[in-house]
């Protein structure tokens, strides 16, 4: 399946020159459009067949999930500001209005094809005899067993709730499934309507007595017992399933005097959001269709029939570890043997060189023994820490109570504004406050994203600080399935600059002397686009000049421009862009030199990392190498706080350049090539191609191995090489490194 954003594919638009388009808004592609591309692309990996079976229905999960987040929170927005009037374009041009109908006319395609894919699923579980049952599909003991069950444990948890003058149309929670009825009351001789909410806490498959799996939906199973709720005289004229998704956008006043409980407030309402979609089985009659639509108050394009399964994004459910050959291969990450060499003592470890760690493939337990390291060792002064995601059972939040505890100075900087993540953020604040920590909550109107530890240490009479900074979050969980780097270092300009992020952070004190770390919102966009600028001299002086970058999202028009203008002169740019690109490649006279890829597959792509050739050809010891918290986006560089850190220790410099960025842009068995006309390609491949994840999980990292790496028979990684498009005849001109502003 291929997906196609509406406006990319205008052949008034592809049969523009370069050109013209540098002063047309059609120069970018729509960010949402985009968006809903990289889920198509999710979605193709439930369809790919090199994939094992419980995989892809992994796959198919999240597509649905992320087409849940993406009504809840970008369709909601879109919404909102129609409401609102506002007239402003998009930067491709589009009104809210034009980006809300081709949202629809494309969502309302894939949703066809995600309830494709799960019958393509269905079929082949079948197949594996594992059973997606119908009430007709169930044998007589089944048919009994299932009333017991739904006697003893689904009965007592449900309501039935009538719907008239005198009992009004109940609230519908965000994601709620639920079963809605129309009834002949022989009584009052007339119709009337009721609804059965189905709670979360209930699983949506049932699963029935045997070895082989077979399993029911939840709804079913109440369907077939119907009665007990809705017993003679009364006649059931029909019944279908429904699910509601809701606007989830939080509004905070910038004058709230209490931070949390503002947010606590805000949560409560955001409960009650506005519907924003409704999926309805397409057995629904016109009566109680038209019923639905009044009292959700939608109109008949944010209505989804459903053919098959509603809400599949819970089919993730249905995957066990009783069938192994179902699932990937296991992978269990590495403990890096640096940190080994010194017998668990990261500082120690991080003293003898700067070291990263290349998650998941390099195990999240460093980050972990990092910081309780720092927490009982008598030596450790204090302890500073921001938190934008954790998980539930946080080892970090754990290691940071122990630290108070033990009398350090703790601080920790928890940003409640991490979407989806405020009330678990808000629990562990209260959880660190209680311990002695001193919590601080950022910015109003800036969100701290920004991945920064920085631990404080007494060495003989001097203080000394190791500072850890990441592109992901601190969350156990995500770091499995996340490719993340974690770089841990002490050098003391990187500390130094660290320690006035976080007096910023806490204190508002704007870090005007940093050494070599940039942050948004004050120089970062302009250090990348310096570093642009300086690959344009490069061009124009005749040397080699590249960019490399990998992000998660690549939307900032400023940085977009200045990209087409270094392709424009000459500058080579290789780009991974996992999800949203709104950057148009390969177009002659504005973006001839700039390939943009992406990789989708087993782990999630999130890593960034930005890379400027310094009059050299990429990859080279004397090119310009940061790693970032930030993605290529407005709000990243204009509305948080981020870091861009310059990576100049050789080793780890030579991993991320040599190993890290090479690996991905020869990847062929997961990528995608972005066309100029807005399709993505899959990347023609044979089953032996080169697959960056499979490498990653087979070869040490070049940081992590420690001695072993000075040891002859050392078995070293495969050294990699990309295949050179262009010859370069450019004499290389050494140039020095300059330090960041």
């Amino acid at each position: 399946m291929q997906f196609y954003p509406d406006q990319n594919t205008d052949p008034k638009i592809m049969g523009l020159d370069g050109e013209a388009l540098k002063s047309l808004p059609e120069r970018f592609f729509n960010r949402e459009l985009s968006w809903l591309a990289f889920n198509q692309r999710v979605l193709d990996e439930a369809n790919n067949l090199n994939h094992p079976l419980f995989e892809r229905i992994r796959f198919l999960s999240i597509t649905a999930n992320n087409l849940d987040e993406f009504f809840m929170v970008r369709v909601a927005g879109i919404k909102a500001q129609i409401r609102a009037n506002v007239t402003e374009r998009s930067i491709d041009g589009l009104t809210p209005q034009q980006q809300l109908e081709s949202i629809f006319t494309r969502t309302n395609l894939m949703m066809s094809d995600i309830q494709t894919t799960w019958r393509d699923l269905r079929k082949e579980l079948k197949l594996n005899d594992i059973k997606i049952l119908g009430r007709g599909d169930l044998r007589k003991s089944e048919v009994k067993w299932l009333g017991k069950r739904f006697e003893h444990d689904i009965m007592p948890v449900l309501t039935p709730i009538a719907i008239d003058p005198a009992h009004p149309f109940p609230f519908i929670p965000n994601k709620g499934l639920s079963i809605i009825l129309r009834l002949y009351d022989k009584a009052e001789n007339q119709d009337v309507h009721a609804l059965i909410q189905i709670p979360t806490q209930l699983d949506r498959f049932v699963r029935l007595p045997g070895s082989a799996p077979r399993y029911i939906p939840i709804e079913k199973v109440i369907m077939l017992h119907i009665r007990h709720f809705f017993p003679e005289p009364m006649d059931i004229l029909e019944y279908t399933a429904f699910r509601i998704l809701r606007d989830t956008e939080m509004e905070i006043q910038e004058d709230a005097e209490d931070l949390v409980l503002t947010f606590e407030s805000a949560l409560k309402r955001r409960r009650r959001g506005r519907a924003i979609l409704m999926s309805v089985h397409e057995s629904v009659d016109e009566v109680t269709l038209d019923f639905l639509k009044g009292h959700m108050d939608l109109q008949d394009r944010e209505i989804f029939i459903v053919d098959g399964l509603i809400g599949l994004n819970q089919t993730a459910e249905l995957i066990t570890d009783e069938n192994r050959d179902l699932l990937f291969k296991p992978y269990d990450a590495r403990y890096p043997e640096r940190i080994r060499d010194f017998n668990g003592d990261c500082f120690a470890a991080i003293q003898h060189k700067d070291i990263i760690i290349h998650h998941p493939y390099e195990s999240f337990d460093v980050v972990v023994q990092f910081l309780r390291q720092a927490a009982i060792d008598p030596q450790v002064v204090s302890i500073k820490q921001t938190l934008y995601r954790t998980s539930k059972k946080s080892p970090i939040v754990e290691a940071l109570i122990e630290a108070a505890e033990n009398g350090k100075t703790v601080t920790a900087l928890v940003e409640l504004k991490a979407r989806f993540d405020e009330e678990a953020n808000i629990r562990w604040a209260r959880d660190m406050e209680r311990a002695g920590i001193q919590v601080v909550y950022g910015f109003m109107n800036l969100k701290t994203h920004a991945k920064v530890s920085l631990v404080t240490r007494r060495e003989g009479k001097r203080l000394h600080s190791y500072a850890h900074f990441g592109t992901g979050n601190y969350h156990a969980g995500n770091a499995r399935v996340y490719t993340d780097l974690s770089y841990f270092t002490c050098d003391p300009e990187l500390c130094h600059d660290a320690a006035l992020m976080f007096n910023y952070m806490t204190g508002y004190a704007p870090p005007r002397n940093l050494q070599r770390i940039a942050v948004s919102p004050f120089n970062m966009r302009e250090k990348l686009m310096s570093l642009i600028d300086e690959e344009i001299r490069n061009a124009g002086e005749g040397e080699p000049a590249s960019i490399w970058g990998k992000c998660n999202s690549l939307v900032d028009p400023h940085i977009i421009d200045k990209l087409y203008e270094a392709s424009q002169a000459g500058v080579q740019i290789d780009l991974v862009v996992r999800g949203v690109c709104v950057l148009r490649p390969g177009i002659p006279g504005l973006s001839a030199n700039i390939r943009v890829k992406s990789i989708v597959g087993r782990f999630l792509e999130h890593s960034r990392i930005y890379c400027f050739g310094n009059g050299h050809r990429l990859p080279s010891r004397e090119a310009h190498v940061f790693i970032s918290s930030a993605d290529l986006a407005m709000r990243n560089l204009s509305r948080r706080i981020e870091a861009l850190v310059p990576i100049d220790n050789a080793t780890v410099h030579k991993q991320i350049l040599d190993q890290i960025m090479v690996a991905n842009l020869k990847d062929q068995k997961q990528s995608w090539e972005l066309q100029p006309d807005g399709r993505y390609l899959r990347t023609p491949h044979e089953a032996t191609d080169f697959c960056a994840h499979d490498y990653f999980m087979q070869n040490p990292s070049l940081s992590g191995r420690g001695s072993a790496i000075e040891e002859d028979d050392a078995p070293l990684p495969p050294r990699l090489k990309l295949s050179k498009t262009k010859p370069d005849k450019l004499q290389k001109k050494k140039k020095s490194k300059p330090k960041l502003a």
